[in-house]
């Protein structure tokens, strides 16, 4: 893939969904692992969010729309 499915790391999403993390972790609200596969699920999501503003119509971050042969 073109880019990685997570936002970039200067993101101001990003450092929200880690701050959640970290805060739910210190708070006792989430065990590690739990604040590890949240942060990890919603980077993932972003990340894909981000990626379709970047190349609307594309299955990945590209320049192929959908429907063309990958090279």
């Amino acid at each position: 893939m073109p880019s990685p499915p997570f936002p970039s790391p200067d993101s101001a999403v990003l450092r929200v969904v880690v701050e959640k993390a970290i805060q739910a972790l210190r708070s006792g609200e989430a065990s590690a692992e739990e604040a590890i596969l949240d942060a990890a699920v919603h980077g993932w999501y972003e990340g894909h969010i981000q990626g379709e503003d970047a190349c609307p119509g594309c299955t990945f971050r590209g320049k192929l729309p959908k429907n063309e042969p990958r090279d």
